[in-house]
């Protein structure tokens, strides 16, 4: 637990009385909370049902917390919590927190597991409520899932607080007893990953430009893992790899383009194919000349979201030594408007050769994203997998309930949702249907159109057959991830903001293709 600056012995705190050095030690070495969990009763009359360090608190106490906990209720609800004082010397709080029945599984209606979601919210309440006390430290209940538990700690405590001066107390989470300390240090690693790709997108746009955004990322890479190469490459490079669609986005804004390669050998072979991460990574989006609404316009600092999480999905599967070997490619730029920014009706050339029309300006992450899929068929992938925060359609289509997935593969599709499935961050398989090519190819200038003929019908589904006109390769998904960019109060574990969707998703799916031998 974090120690506190003591006065001297015998010596007077401002205000206060004259203490000793060993009476403030002993109140702040043990100043911290307790998480523990208890599971809904199966009968009415029966008594709670804790955990393993759950009961064993409890003979601690002579069951004291059994009788505190019946006289001081109803039965914990699922997500609930209940708060006790002076239980035990070591923790002057304790934090019981409803975990909902018990050995629940796998909800097939819902498509996650839904023990692990109980443990993560629940965590992730108790915690937050021992940080409104100003405790320092809480030691959380493994509660049978420890990697969970350690999720729902880290990003339940997590909050951007950047330019405030008034700042929620840091509270350091720690797993109590010895059960799982593994999979709790995993689990801290995977929610660590997300909490970053929150930094970023919760970051303003004028703190995170396209080259900070780079450096952030090469600074984390570098301290995480010695097996990983960072490439920052510059306007005139693009302009080498004639990415005439990147190019044009970019142009309307005084910042300049970059485009960030990374490459993490974890395989032990250097030359197994990769599994290459392309993320869009638009620094904020005003539109273009196709100009946004003003209202709610604030949140377009996170139209790099894509970017934000391929990169953090990176940086935790480095930081776990998974051993595949992965690229991670995102085209960093600002979409404005200006004298030199693109026009309805624009045609431009793209990376392999195919024009585009730019009917619309503001849907220009697709032209990043072209040319960044047609740059990755270099690479020989075992997978091409790109994530974008692409169309409002897909908001509409599914709200924060799950990330649209577009994909022909069907290997692909099931990595994909069994992991989402243990992460709880949900994938839906969308359609790619020629009816969709057909709306982008029937284009009167160009190829192309960066826009479907029928406006905005089937506008997430259009947006995916633009981007397949760009991929040759047979296991390709793409992921919208519009609707799941922040959250209000959908994720009871996420605070308002920024939500860095589903970045845990991608580090299970890229562990579950480290651990598959088929060869594609």
């Amino acid at each position: 637990c974090p120690r506190v600056e003591m006065p001297a012995a015998g010596r007077t705190p401002r205000g206060g009385k004259r203490v000793s050095c060993i009476s403030v030690l002993f109140v702040f070495v043990f100043l911290k909370g307790l998480v523990l969990g208890v599971y809904a009763k199966e009968k009415e009359e029966a008594v709670p049902q804790f955990t393993n360090a759950g009961e064993t608190f409890d003979r601690l106490v002579s069951g004291k917390l059994t009788e505190l906990l019946c006289i001081s209720g109803p039965p914990l609800k699922k997500g609930k919590i209940r708060l006790f004082h002076g239980l035990h010397q070591d923790f002057p709080s304790v934090v019981v927190v409803g975990l909902g029945k018990k050995a629940a599984g796998v909800n097939d209606q819902e498509n996650w597991n839904e023990d692990k979601e109980n443990i993560r919210t629940a965590v992730a309440v108790g915690c937050r409520q021992v940080q409104d006390l100003e405790v320092p430290c809480v030691e959380v209940d493994p509660c049978g899932d420890a990697q969970s538990a350690a999720e729902g700690a880290v990003l339940g405590l997590y909050e951007y607080n950047e330019f405030k001066q008034e700042k929620k107390p840091v509270v350091t989470a720690q797993l109590h007893g010895s059960d799982g300390k593994e999979a709790w240090q995993k689990g801290v690693m995977f929610a660590e990953g997300q909490n970053l790709a929150r930094y970023l997108m919760e970051a303003p746009a004028n703190y995170i430009t396209p080259m900070k955004f780079a450096e952030v990322i090469e600074q984390k890479l570098r301290s995480v893992n010695s097996n990983v190469k960072v490439h920052i490459r510059s306007k005139a490079w693009i302009e080498e790899q004639q990415m005439g669609a990147f190019l044009s986005v970019a142009k309307g804004s005084d910042e300049p383009p970059v485009f960030l390669e990374i490459h993490y050998s974890g395989s032990a072979n250097a030359n197994d194919s990769p599994l290459v991460f392309v993320g869009k990574g638009v620094t904020f989006d005003s539109g273009g000349i196709s100009l946004k609404p003003s209202s709610g316009m604030d949140a377009m600092r996170a139209d790099m979201g894509g970017a934000a999480t391929v990169c953090s999905a990176i940086m935790t599967a480095a930081a776990l030594n998974l051993p595949l070997n992965i690229i991670g490619l995102t085209p960093l730029c600002e979409n404005m408007p200006s004298s030199r920014a693109n026009k309805p009706g624009d045609v431009v050339r793209a990376k392999n050769g195919k024009t585009i029309q730019v009917d619309n300006t503001d849907a220009e992450g697709r032209l990043l994203l072209a040319d960044a899929l047609c740059y990755a068929h270099n690479f020989n992938a075992r997978a091409i997998v790109n994530a974008a925060t692409l169309t409002g359609a897909m908001d509409v289509a599914l709200g924060s309930a799950a990330t649209g997935v577009f994909t022909s593969s069907s290997w692909l599709w099931s990595h994909l949702y069994e992991a989402s499935i243990l992460t709880g961050d949900r994938v839906w398989r969308m359609p790619l249907f020629e009816h969709y090519t057909k709306q982008v190819t029937d284009c009167p200038l160009a190829d192309v159109s960066n826009v479907g003929k029928y406006s905005r019908a089937g506008g997430a589904c259009t947006a995916a057959a633009f981007l397949k006109e760009f991929v040759t390769v047979a296991n390709w998904a793409h992921l919208d991830i519009a609707g799941v960019m922040s959250n209000k109060d959908e994720v009871p574990y996420l605070g308002k903001g920024m939500a860095g969707r589903p970045t845990r998703t991608l580090v299970e799916f890229a562990t579950r293709l480290s651990k598959d031998k088929q060869s594609v």
